[in-house]
């Protein structure tokens, strides 16, 4: 790699990380405002106008209050599940494809930080890494309420990853590729997988709530039986980690989709506005954020509407009900691929 490919590449890596953490903690403000309007309510505008300085306040909060660990913890596991969370988080956005390629000076720079042509692998042991965080924090503190929530946690991820990669199988055989850059330049113009998998993107979307521990899909922290699930104990920063993994999460599994099911950056009829290519690219990069934020919306929208499931709803499901259709999608689309 030469050096201006590297220099290039280490700033948009640091570019990615800063609007990762801006987008996660401004979704922590849009949440309560789409709360707020969904209940009638006005939401946070007391701290700067329209209250959009409230993130700001919660993070000096939560870096100002006591950091305790608890005297029976496992103090090196109790610092390690939070860190592990956060990391796995933000590790994900380096194979996503932000926008195409640009030309600068006559060089070619891509708008992706790694290509990796095992890409989608990449992302589910991300995911699969992710447990573990959980699973440390709860069992680390030593208490009964979190070390249940972290056994819900694990068990509720690993039964709608099963799902969730039969979802993305049906996909692969319908684009013969693992790597997203692959996937999302098979989607130009209207291609876009979710008219070709609808019940796959059905299926993975399910999936990616109970990943995300968003209600109504969020068993491992339910207050009314569990007081705050797997990060009980936690206080000051640890746990704003555990919370901002949740945001970064919800903000990378809502790329994800859109970048697999929703062509990615690319935009219908752009080509036909005789626009320089650059312009084209800078544009892509703007309407795959659109695509994320209204994902990242239905999130919260589904949130604030359906009541959380009982935890044995929650499993059958995963189950008896996502597993079986996963199956029925890939047979539907190795029939349809064999035939056409």
């Amino acid at each position: 790699m030469e050096a201006n490919d590297l220099i290039f590449k280490i700033i948009l890596l640091f570019l990615v990380f800063i609007i990762t953490l801006l987008v996660a903690m401004y979704s922590t403000y849009a949440e309560r405002k789409v709360a707020a309007f969904i209940q009638d309510r006005i939401g946070p505008n007391r701290a700067g106008t329209f209250g959009l300085l409230q993130p700001l306040a919660d993070g000096v909060k939560m870096f100002m209050k006591e950091d305790i660990i608890p005297l029976h913890a496992n103090k090196a596991l109790f610092v390690m599940g939070p860190s592990i969370a956060m990391t796995t988080a933000c590790l994900t956005g380096v194979i996503i494809p932000w926008g195409g390629e640009l030309n600068i000076g006559g060089k070619i720079y891509s708008l992706q930080i790694t290509d990796l042509n095992i890409g989608v692998l990449y992302i589910f042991a991300m995911v699969a890494i992710g447990v573990y965080g959980i699973m440390l924090g709860g069992w680390a503190s030593n208490n009964k309420y979190a070390l249940l929530g972290s056994v819900r946690a694990a068990s509720q991820m690993i039964s709608y990853e099963l799902a969730m990669a039969l979802a993305i199988t049906a996909l692969i055989l319908k684009t013969g590729t693992l790597s997203l850059r692959d996937i999302v330049a098979q989607q130009q113009g209207w291609h876009w997988n979710i008219f070709y998998q609808p019940l796959g993107f059905l299926i993975f979307l399910v999936c990616a709530f109970a990943e995300t521990n968003r209600a109504p899909f969020d068993m491992p922290e339910c207050e009314s039986e569990l007081i705050g699930g797997y990060h009980t104990e936690y206080s000051s920063m640890r746990l704003g980690f555990y919370l901002f993994a949740e945001y970064i999460n919800m903000f990378i599994s809502s790329a994800v989709l859109a970048t697999l099911y929703f062509g990615g950056y690319h935009m219908p009829f752009i080509s036909h506005l005789g626009l320089s290519a650059n312009t084209v690219v800078m544009l892509g990069t703007l309407f795959f954020f659109i695509k994320i934020f209204l994902l990242i919306f239905f999130f919260m929208w589904v949130r604030w509407t359906i009541p959380r499931f009982r935890y044995d709803q929650l499993m059958k499901l995963g189950w008896k009900g996502l597993l079986p259709l996963a199956f029925i999608n890939i047979f539907i689309t190795g029939l349809v691929m064999i035939l056409l």
